[in-house]
């Protein structure tokens, strides 16, 4: 991903309220209306448009009236997996220290070629407050951590399985083959467990 340019992402922006008026009577970026209740817990129509707004500028996505509703729709399916993830997380106990949180942080503007001090200031442009974004970051971290915690004695890994990734991938080791097998099938139960929450809750558009 290029290096995010300030002057774009905030024109980015502005364009995603122009078509996010074609949904103002669902969603109002001025009140906390409840959008979504999630096992009795809320999501607010603050929450949906701060979501949608961090969401455009971390994926680089260009919003359009055609694809509004699309984006709408996948931002609350998110925050209503982030509310059943962290209730999972919250029955087992799972923390994330500051420094699990910045090792974090500094892997993703590195993989993403991003400058902190740029995005701190999109986001204050666009009215984003910087602890959505850390909060972003720690659920991530902390279902990680659960689904490692819960499945990783689980997993196992085969000379055939290795030897097929490092043929198709010549330029990583072993070992990164490995981690890359043990992830997929973390991911394969995170998914499962994902399924499952959904299935046991109670979900209430309002």
């Amino acid at each position: 991903m290029l290096k995010i340019n300030i002057v774009m992402k905030t024109l980015l922006i502005l364009f995603f309220f122009q078509s996010l008026c074609l949904n103002a009577n669902a969603f109002n970026t001025n009140d906390h209306r409840i959008a979504v209740l999630v096992n009795d817990q809320l999501i607010t129509s603050y929450d949906v448009i701060q979501r949608m707004k961090l969401s455009a500028i971390l994926s680089g996505i260009e919003i359009t009236p055609a694809n509004n509703n699309q984006l709408l729709n996948t931002v609350v399916d998110e925050l209503i997996t982030e509310k059943l993830k962290n209730q999972k997380i919250n029955e087992y106990g799972v923390s994330v220290s500051e420094e699990e949180y910045l090792e974090q942080e500094l892997l993703y503007y590195q993989n993403n070629q991003i400058n902190k001090e740029d995005i701190i200031k999109i986001f204050e442009m666009n009215d984003i407050k910087y602890s959505e974004f850390k909060k972003y970051l720690v659920d991530g971290i902390a279902w990680q951590k659960l689904i490692s915690g819960m499945y990783y004695r689980l997993t196992s890994t085969s000379e055939i399985e290795i030897e097929e990734i490092v043929i198709n991938n010549p330029n990583i080791s072993q070992e990164t083959a490995i981690n890359i097998i043990v992830q997929r099938q973390l991911d394969l139960k995170s998914n499962k467990m994902i399924r499952d929450l959904f299935n046991e809750a109670t979900i209430e558009y309002k």
